[in-house]
């Protein structure tokens, strides 16, 4: 039986931390700083031209060199604020992530291929820091065509090297005006795209997730949320089909890439089948896809919220789609077969108390509102 690639990924993240063993992506040389400076470093300093706390992994301090150069340097929490062992580890895979697109970048064509990922000067895991150029961009307020063609280009080119990025949440997108740009890895992980799905379970097990899913789970339906609320549910519905138009494309694109390069039948047909659901619904009823694909956004996040105890009043925003949901469409989303794991094999009585308790669980586990000086 092959081996759970998390439980496998947490233990050795686990026993590397433990350890002494250094790890180290690039250099300081030519910035103007040392390692001492970098780690003691406070708002207040000279340098230091603003601080935001809002990560829950480590804090960023907006840099000023003698040279008027700006960097950001993320400074690792003494302890994450998410609590669980992903959390815990999770500066530590970003590290390894940094160094894993630095030897992307620095293949044949490579700079441009992943200009979307920021460079990483330095890194140092025992030290609790990276230091990169500051990207000039903003959050992403709405999803047009060119920015989800440019997401969904570099996600599934991460895919196809093996790297899945679970956490695509609105604070770690950023748009420069050219393309979105991608700078924290602390959840991008590793598995294999010729044989698995993701780095979910085996791999292979967990068909659910895959990189726009990820992007719908932790962004892109809570945008729909808020589109819902103040236009209506048909301009939400128009937005979900530009997306769904672009994400066919790509998945396309990347099924052919990935087919080339040899993948399983197993991974092939789990492509052919997401692609298939898609163009379906975008030729007949949308409507139907729309529910069954926020409703399994929704719950996602609201789940991995409260194995975080990382709460947010869009959880509980999140939380009262779903209630609402089950009250409107209780038989819609049955028929669609958008209820999953423990949900799918109960009542719409059950799920209704189910979803009531995790509503109030989630009021209970409110991250404190974070900061920007």
């Amino acid at each position: 039986m092959t081996a759970d690639l998390e439980r496998c990924r947490q233990a050795a993240q686990v026993a590397f931390a433990a350890g002494s063993e250094p790890l180290e992506v690039g250099s300081l040389a030519n910035t103007g700083f040392d390692l001492a400076t970098l780690k003691t470093l406070q708002a207040g300093d000279a340098v230091v031209k603003a601080t935001i706390d809002s990560g829950l992994t480590a804090w960023v301090l907006q840099l000023v060199d003698a040279d008027g150069r700006r960097w950001a340097l993320k400074r690792a929490w003494q302890k994450a604020r998410v609590q669980n062992v992903d959390g815990a580890t999770s500066f530590l895979n970003e590290v390894q992530r940094r160094a894993d697109f630095g030897r992307l970048k620095r293949e044949p064509g490579g700079e441009e291929r992943w200009a979307g990922i920021v460079d990483t000067q330095f890194a140092s895991y025992r030290d609790g820091l990276m230091l990169s150029p500051w990207i000039d961009g903003q959050p992403v307020g709405s999803w047009d065509e060119r920015r989800l063609e440019s997401l969904f280009g570099l996600i599934c080119s991460m895919w196809l090297e093996g790297l899945f990025e679970w956490d695509l949440c609105p604070g770690n997108l950023l748009d420069d005006g050219q393309r979105v740009r991608l700078f924290d890895f602390g959840y991008c992980y590793r598995f294999d795209p010729i044989r698995q799905f993701s780095s979910a379970g085996r791999g292979d097990d967990r068909p659910l997730f895959h990189p726009v899913e990820r992007f719908e789970s932790r962004c892109f339906c809570a945008q729909l949320l808020e589109i819902e609320q103040l236009e209506g549910e048909a301009s939400a519905i128009a937005a979900f089909r530009i997306e769904k138009r672009v994400a066919i494309e790509a998945y396309r694109r990347m099924r052919s890439v990935i087919a080339g390069r040899g993948a399983s039948a197993t991974v092939l047909q789990w492509l052919d089948g997401i692609c298939s659901r898609w163009q379906l619904a975008l030729t007949g009823n949308l409507e139907d896809l729309y529910l069954a694909e926020n409703w399994r956004s929704h719950a996602l996040d609201l789940d991995d919220d409260l194995r975080g105890r990382s709460c947010t009043a869009m959880t509980l925003r999140r939380a009262d789609w779903l209630l609402a949901a089950l009250d409107r469409h209780g038989d819609t989303l049955r028929a669609q077969r958008a209820f999953f794991w423990a949900d799918a094999d109960v009542g719409l009585p059950v799920l209704r108390e189910r979803y009531r308790h995790h509503r109030r669980q989630a009021e209970a586990f409110q991250l404190a509102p974070a900061s920007v000086f």
